[in-house]
């Protein structure tokens, strides 16, 4: 199996090779050159799989893509990840019927209580194995809107041979998940606040990627989603919600989606091309709508740093979605006259520009791969856990709610609908009291079955916002980013 570049770099790379280097030299995202293709006598043995064990499931998907690391070593390393100490249950993603039709996949039972825990806990097992084969090692830049800084610095933390830098919007998360990066004290763990919106951090991630001689200087690599080894474990549990909501193979499945940076979306992409039985992809923003803008429209336009919505689901206040030009380069036939396309309009007029707007046909080929789209607002998100709780029961964080709200949108009489879980609501516990604060909740908050719920931490984690911090605030300037990795960084 061989990677290039959705920009048109003729280079083919291993697996091992771009996991450790992210961006590619010319700046585009790495794929792989052909998706592997599943068939029904593989979709039953998985089935089967699936039934005993998520990570032989994981290790089945994983080794299609993966032939530079020697087979028993990959199986080990999976199967120290996805374990039930790790992530509290043996199923891993287990479903949750909300009604006849609609299910939650949950995702966020990992030690950071979101869903990057699946695939950060298996990369920081992938970076330490890799280097420590190579003998190098590796500074990780990193952004992050919320979740994914917390859990690559929990997956990293005491790793040999890492460090990690990882950037956030100052002010922007909500105060657990600021509490979640800060507290830590770990040696090779380095937050930097950048003064700004996420879009910035991102931005100084790439430009700092694509300074070749300072990547290759100070070996930096990558934990966004940009990574496509990160991409490529959320591919799993695609398959593993398929599995649990279905009795046949020959029956198909919708998935809704919370999507800012547009990764864990664009694994289900991933999982539809390879021939998981996806009818939908059900894209679900919040206030910041480039991407529902684009399925609707063929126009992508990211938002300037003023016109970036703060909001109550704070992981998708994102408006240049990196993992986007994956899919893009997909829409417009994976091959070389793709890649000199998608360099046109990503390296070429979304600079210039500041947007660009596909072809007539190039938007009429959208509906071939199954995205359908919609967004929610802050009134949504509080109507929707309002809803949740007294239908079902069922507590959800806020960007789980815009998931449900658009996925309720797309309902199909007799298509499943999976709605994939983004966080525990305990992460975002101010927006939970003020749903249930607003009216009748369901019962009021006296006692009994009807009371308004509390979210609760586990107890490992309570008192986290109490804790000391270790953070630097910088403000969003590439050059001072770079000076301090240099002053922290491992030569």
């Amino acid at each position: 199996m061989k990677y290039f570049s959705t920009r048109g770099d003729p280079a083919r790379r291993g697996f091992s090779d771009i996991l450790l280097e992210g961006l590619a030299p010319d700046g585009g995202l790495y794929l792989p050159a052909a998706y592997p293709k599943v068939d029904a006598g593989m979709l039953a043995r998985w089935r089967d799989i699936a039934g005993r064990s998520y990570a032989e499931l994981a290790f089945e998907i994983l080794s299609l893509y993966i032939d530079d690391i020697p087979l028993s070593d990959l199986k080990r390393l999976v199967h120290a990840t996805y374990t039930e100490a790790v992530f509290g249950t043996r199923e891993i993603t287990p479903l949750a019927k909300l009604e006849d039709g609609l299910f939650v996949q949950a995702l966020s039972n990992g030690p950071t209580l979101a869903f990057k825990d699946m695939a950060m806990q298996l990369l920081g097992r992938l970076f330490e194995y890799e280097l420590a084969r190579r003998g190098e090692h590796l500074n990780i830049l990193g952004a992050t809107s919320g979740d994914t800084g917390s859990a690559a610095e929990y997956a990293m933390r005491g790793k040999r041979g890492i460090h990690v830098f990882m950037l956030s919007p100052d002010g922007r998360m909500s105060p657990f998940q600021q509490a979640q990066m800060f507290s830590l004290q770990d040696a090779n763990i380095h937050n930097i606040a950048i003064e700004g919106v996420f879009d910035e951090c991102q931005d100084i991630v790439k430009a700092v990627s694509n300074d070749l001689e300072f990547k290759r200087r100070w070996k930096i690599g990558t934990v966004n989603s940009i990574n496509w080894a990160r991409l490529l474990a959320q591919v799993v549990y695609y398959f593993a919600g398929y599995f649990q909501a279905t009795r046949s193979n020959e029956q198909k499945v919708s998935f809704a989606v919370p999507s800012g940076n547009f990764g864990n979306i664009c694994a289900g992409h991933v999982a539809r091309t390879m021939g998981l039985p996806i009818h939908r992809l059900v894209l679900a923003t919040n206030e910041n709508d480039v991407l529902d803008e684009f399925f609707r429209t063929g126009t992508y336009r990211p938002r300037s740093t003023q016109e970036t919505h703060e909001t109550s689901s704070p992981s998708m206040d994102i408006s240049k979605a990196s993992n986007f030009e994956r899919f893009v380069f997909d829409l417009l036939g994976h091959d070389a006259a793709a890649g000199a396309r998608t360099k046109e309009l990503f390296g070429e007029t979304l600079a210039r520009d500041g947007g660009f707007t596909i072809t007539r046909d190039e938007f009429a080929r959208i509906a071939g791969f199954g995205f359908v789209s919609g967004r929610s607002t802050h009134a949504d998100r509080l109507a929707t856990i309002r809803a949740t709780w007294q239908g079902s029961r069922r507590l959800v964080d806020t960007h789980t709610a815009d998931g449900l709200k658009v996925a309720r949108e797309h309902l199909e009489r007799g298509v499943p609908m999976i709605v994939l879980e983004t966080a525990q609501p305990a992460k975002f516990a101010a927006t939970i009291e003020e749903a249930f604060s607003e009216g009748d909740a369901g019962g009021g908050a006296g006692p009994g079955p009807g009371a308004a719920p509390v979210p609760e931490l586990p107890a490992a984690l309570r008192g986290i916002e109490k804790l000391p911090r270790r953070v630097t605030v910088l403000p969003a300037d590439v050059a001072r980013v770079k000076r301090h990795i240099e002053a922290h960084a491992e030569a």
